[in-house]
């Protein structure tokens, strides 16, 4: 595991399986030990032509360096809640401050990391400014090629589960 990045020593907050605190570790730790469970957000980032907004990571990142990924995602600093670290992680990653709808949670399981997430949803079609430190780029996707390349190594597991629960998102609420 990469541990130069900087942030490795941000402290989250761990929980349990119904989402209660139950103490703090590092980001290395949250990182290394998918015991851990720790919270964090993404953000859905459309324009209003149905074309979603994908960052690709750097190539410095601890986890999934140089996939493509959520337009906006990030971790619940330690005792802050999920909609502040939603606004906070979008102003930093793209400079974006607008309202934000939630539209589900969700929880994903890796061999490296557990995280509850929180999923916001934004329609916006004003300029982005890619935070360069993480972000190696920004690109507009359309939902068809974004389905074309999952599973093809292109995206984080954890935006192919976002797509895909987006996805029955959509047909169960229709909206």
């Amino acid at each position: 595991m990469k541990r130069d990045f900087p942030g490795s020593d941000e402290l989250y907050d761990v929980v349990d399986e119904e989402g209660r605190v139950v103490g703090r570790a590092s980001r290395a730790e949250v990182h290394s030990d998918p015991g851990l469970i720790h919270r964090a957000v993404h953000i859905l980032v459309f324009r209003p032509d149905g074309r979603l907004l994908l960052q690709k990571r750097v190539k410095q990142k601890d986890v999934e360096p140089g996939k493509w990924d959520t337009s906006v995602g990030g971790h619940v600093d330690a005792g802050e809640d999920y909609f502040s670290a939603a606004q906070r992680e979008m102003k930093e990653e793209l400079g974006i401050e607008e309202p934000l709808e939630h539209i589900y949670d969700f929880k994903y399981r890796s061999e490296q990391e557990s995280e509850d997430i929180r999923t916001y949803r934004l329609v916006y079609d004003g300029p982005v400014h890619p935070h360069w430190f993480e972000i190696e780029k920004v690109r507009e996707w359309s939902p068809e090629a974004i389905d074309k390349a999952m599973g093809k190594g292109i995206f984080t597991p954890n935006f192919e589960k976002e797509w895909r629960t987006y996805k029955r998102f959509l047909e169960n609420d229709g909206k």
